[in-house]
C-alpha cells in the first residue's frame, strides 16, 4: 500500500468543496509512472452537477496526459466506499485495479476494482 497515495487523498478530503452535503471526500490516484494525482468532490447546488473526488482525481491525470493507473484511494471521515457510477469509471479508465477506501483515522480497506463492480460493462460489450 502506498502511504503517500493515501496521504494525497486525506489532503484533498481536507479542500473538498461540500457546503451542501457536509461529506467531504479525497481521492487520489497512482499513475504507472508512480505519479501521484489527487481530486476531491465538487458540489453544486444542482446536485446532479457535483463531481466526486474520485472522478476529479481521474480526469485530472487524463488532463495532465496520463493513460495508466496503478492504485486509487478514497478518504472519507467514515470510510464510505466510492458510487456507482465512479466505480464504472473506475473501471473504464483503470482496469482491475487495487482501491484503498480510508476513513481519516487510519482505517484501510482494499479491495479490486472488480470486487467494486463485478460483471462490469465496459467496450467488449460494444462490439
Amino acid at each position: 500500500m502506498n502511504n503517500k497515495l493515501i496521504q494525497t487523498a486525506i489532503k484533498m478530503c481536507d479542500v473538498a468543496h461540500a457546503p451542501y452535503s457536509n461529506y467531504q471526500v479525497g481521492a487520489a490516484v497512482e499513475t504507472e509512472t508512480g505519479e501521484i494525482v489527487g481530486g476531491c468532490n465538487v458540489e453544486s447546488s444542482s446536485y446532479g452537477l457535483t463531481c466526486c473526488a474520485e472522478r476529479t482525481a481521474l480526469f485530472r491525470a487524463i488532463a495532465e496526459g496520463h493513460t495508466s493507473f496503478k492504485s486509487l484511494a478514497v478518504v472519507t471521515a467514515n470510510g464510505g466506499s466510492p458510487c456507482g457510477a465512479c466505480r464504472q469509471v473506475i473501471w473504464d479508465l483503470c482496469g482491475d485495479i487495487p482501491i484503498h477506501i480510508c476513513d481519516k483515522k487510519g482505517w484501510v480497506k482494499t479491495l479490486s476494482s472488480s470486487e467494486l463492480l463485478p460483471d462490469a460493462f465496459d467496450d467488449s460489450h460494444l462490439k
